[in-house]
């Protein structure tokens, strides 16, 4: 570039060097187990590090750094939780991502450190990062603790958008909803408080079930929802007139999706529906930037995509689909109404 030219303001490159900067800061705190030390109240840098047995003076500066990205306040000498950092990432509150930010850190971050390759090839990364190619999703249930932790965190994405998605469409001509892959129920939940009539179906793999059971159970409409075990590609799914995959599309390959579709459309009736929770890409794949860096996610981590609603539009009407319409909402989750 000629000297005598103004460059043009660096400031988006140097967020965007520093941006993994801070996602690290996070997730090593909440690896540390700093913010559950902090739930009980407010402590100072030396009471902290005798409790996460780190470095005193090491430690004092990741919490420093911790009242800058606005995770922790600090009061004279002594540190506390903000209400974002006691909701989302202390391991006691029924709203934690902490499962899912753990994962993130010990899981994910690898995997991206080879996002170059799996461009270059197409191919998510667990064969070239940790020399396994089985199905994707035994990877997340490895032990009962982390199997556990890894779905209340996607229960804490579920609860910020699953009451939004409820809210959408009119859904009172339907009588029975089945969320295929419905984890810790949170979609049925929601869509079962918000319509007073409808029955629900949680239906998972077998070691989903006993959390669902869990939270379904204190969820104040457990008299209308059930938890049943199974595996949506190869057993009988539940009869409904609603069907629903909240996040679920986008794990899969093509004719996987294909698949799944087939079998739902199938058991539907005329008339049935299916709901589609998914973050939608602008139809020129434009935006917006989150839908855009979980299409990355999906690349590196699963067989699958985002789609915009067109493609998505495109392949429901392939099934035989008729009627599709589709909203954004201002959570990570827009929804995609389609009928049989």
């Amino acid at each position: 570039m000629p000297t005598d030219i103004t460059p043009p303001d660096p400031s988006l490159v140097l967020d965007y060097i520093e941006a993994f900067r801070r996602s690290k800061t996070m997730f090593a705190a909440v690896s540390l187990g700093l913010f559950d030390a902090l739930a009980g109240g407010p402590k100072t840098g030396p009471e902290l590090a005798l409790t996460t047995k780190t470095h005193e003076d090491t430690l004092i500066r990741l919490l420093n750094a911790c009242v800058g990205l606005g995770l922790l306040t600090r009061d004279g000498q002594k540190y506390a939780n903000t209400p974002a950092a006691t909701a989302y990432l202390t391991t006691t509150s029924p709203l934690r991502m902490t499962g899912y930010i753990n994962y993130s850190n010990d899981v994910v971050w690898k995997l991206w450190g080879n996002l170059e390759d799996a461009v270059r090839e197409g191919t998510h990364r667990w064969k070239q990062t940790y020399g396994t190619d089985g199905p994707i999703f035994s990877n997340f249930f490895e032990n009962e603790g982390r199997k556990r932790e890894f779905l209340m965190g996607m229960h804490g994405f579920g609860t910020m958008s699953s009451p939004a998605v409820a809210n959408v469409f009119d859904l009172s001509r339907f009588t029975t909803v089945a969320d295929l892959g419905g984890a810790t129920g949170h979609l049925t939940i929601a869509l079962c408080k918000r319509w007073k009539h409808l029955k629900g179906i949680v239906f998972d793999l077998a070691a989903a079930v006993p959390l669902a059971n869990e939270i379904v159970g204190t969820s104040g409409v457990a008299d209308r929802i059930q938890v049943v075990a199974g595996d949506f590609f190869e057993d009988k799914i539940p009869s409904a007139d609603l069907y629903t995959l909240g996040r679920i599309l986008h794990d899969w390959s093509e004719a996987k999706c294909v698949k799944l579709l087939t079998r739902i459309y199938e058991a539907l009736p005329k008339g049935g529906g299916l709901l589609l929770a998914e973050k939608l890409l602008l139809e020129d794949k434009s935006g917006p930037r989150w839908a855009q860096l979980q299409d990355l996610n999906m690349l590196t981590c699963t067989e699958g995509r985002e789609r915009t609603l067109g493609e998505y539009e495109q392949l429901l009407k392939q099934i035989g689909f008729t009627e599709v319409t589709g909203c954004r909402t201002t959570t990570p989750i827009d929804v995609v109404l389609a009928v049989k």
